[in-house]
């Protein structure tokens, strides 16, 4: 985390300032920026402006070991991009987190090095718990008071669905640190490793959903997620899943934030999805192109997670890591 030359504060109710910050989350598919005002007295976060760009920066990684030249250069591109959008916001603060693929990779020093050149700091390397953490965070900030009382209890289980790692948080309001584990079962990962045909074969669908069950059964153990009375997922995965399950014909990120997604619907719309050539999965209205490929993989994580766990539904969250790591920052500041 660092401070910038030149930053702002806005003055809010009450009085307090509302501190300008920038967080980004540099996972193994993706590389996003949220710069938002922060009001620790007021416990509100409120967005200047969020960005996403599909970088693959993890492509290739699980096979060789090794970011490829492409996928660092895609990746510095759009980072160089984004700070641009930062120095103009004036934000006081930023934090880069990087996740999976860099935790993997044996040339991650040419990733930290490229970094530090763009925004003059270095991306922090979090571990798998650290993630779970700022994940669960993020998504849970706004599931209390008046969430809750709207069928929305704790205990929660966050789960967060990346490229490389999908991490389990479980925690509620009994005053304990949230307790995480993260497992290798991503969905550029499993695609990588098991789902190669277009579609998949059923064998390669049935390999893949062992891989998922096994970690399943391993987070189950590290955390206990069956005292969660509520689960939210996270990342593009689910909020995909979640826009096709409500028949959107754009994405709509005020109609994804905190739909509740019965286990039935989530379960058809992976069958669909796996079933489906690349050229139909391209052609649904709400997906990303960059998800095209491993969308599949990603929806068969949260239904294997919503009928190993009996869940009934999941909740969806548009926030998630780079809210908690804005939270963070403001909290470190102060």
């Amino acid at each position: 985390m660092a401070d910038l030359e030149t930053g702002s504060a806005t003055l809010g109710q009450g009085g307090d300032l509302a501190r300008r910050v920038a967080a980004i989350d540099c996972g193994t598919n993706s590389l996003r920026l949220l710069i938002a005002d922060v009001s620790l007295a007021r416990r509100e976060l409120t967005d200047v402006q969020r960005q996403m760009e599909i970088v693959r920066l993890g492509q290739g990684v699980d096979a060789t070991g090794r970011i490829s030249p492409l996928a660092l250069a895609r990746t510095l591109g759009v980072l160089s991009r984004y700070a641009e959008s930062i120095r103009a916001a004036r934000a006081l603060s930023v934090r880069m987190v990087a996740t999976s693929a860099t935790r993997d990779a044996s040339n991650a020093a040419e990733f930290v090095h490229g970094v530090i050149d763009i925004l003059g700091v270095p991306p922090e390397v979090i571990s798998g718990e650290e993630e779970a953490r700022l994940s669960f965070t993020g998504a849970t900030g706004e599931l209390t008071g008046p969430a809750a009382r709207n069928g929305l209890p704790p205990p929660y289980l966050v789960v967060d669905i990346g490229g490389g790692s999908t991490e389990f948080v479980v925690g509620g309001d009994d005053g304990e640190d949230p307790r995480g584990v993260s497992m290798d079962i991503g969905c550029v990962r499993l695609t990588e490793r098991y789902l190669h045909s277009d579609p998949p074969t059923p064998e390669e669908v049935a390999a893949a959903t062992a891989a998922i069950d096994a970690a399943i059964t391993h987070a189950a153990r590290a955390v206990p997620v069956t005292s969660a009375r509520t689960l939210v997922g996270l990342a593009g995965s689910v909020t995909t899943v979640t826009a096709v399950a409500l028949g959107l014909t754009a994405y709509d990120p005020a109609r994804i934030h905190h739909a509740r997604i019965p286990a039935e619907q989530v379960h058809e719309v992976t069958l669909r999805l796996l079933s489906q050539t690349r050229e139909q999965r391209a052609a649904i209205p709400v997906m990303h192109p960059g998800r095209v490929d491993v969308i599949g993989a990603g929806a068969l994580v949260l239904d294997r997670i919503l009928i190993q766990l009996g869940f009934d539904a999941v909740v969806a969250s548009e926030h998630d890591i780079l809210d908690g790591i804005a939270w963070s920052i403001a909290a470190d500041d102060q």
